[in-house]
């Protein structure tokens, strides 16, 4: 298609990933994010867990589930924070340990019941932050899951961990949708197809250029501004020739 070999289309890929994680790393700090609401999303590198061998652990060590924690500003819907790994304490600790570091001012966070965040945000919020767990609970329906469809919510608690959070902002809705919307646009999180990351460099690249085109390319249909945009994170809407901007800068400051 392009007449370039793939192997250069997917370095040059992963040297955009980069840049536009480095660029997001600097800019998304000093926010005046009121209400975050935290989730995760699934898929894998190389193969599922189920399908890792010894062999394949010790040629990918990477290899197997991955989670995608995304941290969403529920007014302006910028993605203030994410992080791969496990999903398991270190990495939900390392999360929002950035999380804190990228706000300028006392939050209110909704997450779903994972366990491990009770734990994490204490440990970087402090008494600094009003913090709910909203728990959906899906009804089993075998016939569905054959169809590979979402399960109906049946029901769902909620519960106040720490502070006094608003109970009409309770919410993981705005987070769920932006997950919803990464399955649609990045391959590598479409269901049922073999669009997965071989490597962890590759999958990280493709998650930030995806949050880069989400919080400063893309005009969000009900906000007629791009996230980053209605966050006053830039005053400009943002297309693809600053990628390669900073792609040149980039290429600049390594010749230098």
């Amino acid at each position: 298609m392009t007449g370039v070999s793939r192997k250069a289309v997917m370095r040059l890929l992963c040297e955009a990933g980069t840049v536009c994680a480095e660029y997001q790393e600097r800019v998304l700090r000093n926010l005046p994010s009121k209400r975050l609401q935290l989730d995760e999303l699934w898929s894998w590198i190389y193969c599922k867990k189920a399908n890792v061998t010894p062999e394949i652990a010790a040629k990918n060590p990477h290899a197997g589930d991955i989670w995608l924690c995304t941290g969403l500003d529920a007014d302006s819907k910028l993605i203030v924070s994410w992080r791969l790994g496990p999903r398991d304490l270190a990495t939900a600790y390392d999360f929002t340990h950035d999380l804190v570091g990228r706000v300028s001012q006392h939050v209110q966070i909704t997450t779903d019941g994972l366990k491990v965040y009770l734990e994490a945000i204490e440990s970087a919020f402090y008494e600094d932050v009003d913090y709910a767990v909203l728990q959906k609970i899906y009804r089993s329906d075998q016939e569905a899951e054959r169809r590979y469809s979402l399960a109906k919510i049946v029901s769902s608690t909620l519960e106040v961990v720490k502070g006094t959070p608003d109970q009409k902002h309770i919410s993981t809705s705005y987070v769920e949708r932006v997950n919803w919307s990464t399955r649609t646009s990045t391959r590598r999180y479409t269901r049922l197809s073999n669009g997965f990351s071989r490597k962890l460099e590759n999958h990280e690249a493709a998650v930030a250029l995806n949050y880069f085109a989400y919080n400063f390319i893309k005009i969000h249909r009900t906000l007629r501004v791009t996230p980053a945009m209605a966050a006053r994170v830039t005053g400009r809407l943002f297309d693809v020739s600053d990628i390669v901007a900073l792609l040149e800068a980039a290429q600049f400051k390594r010749a230098a």
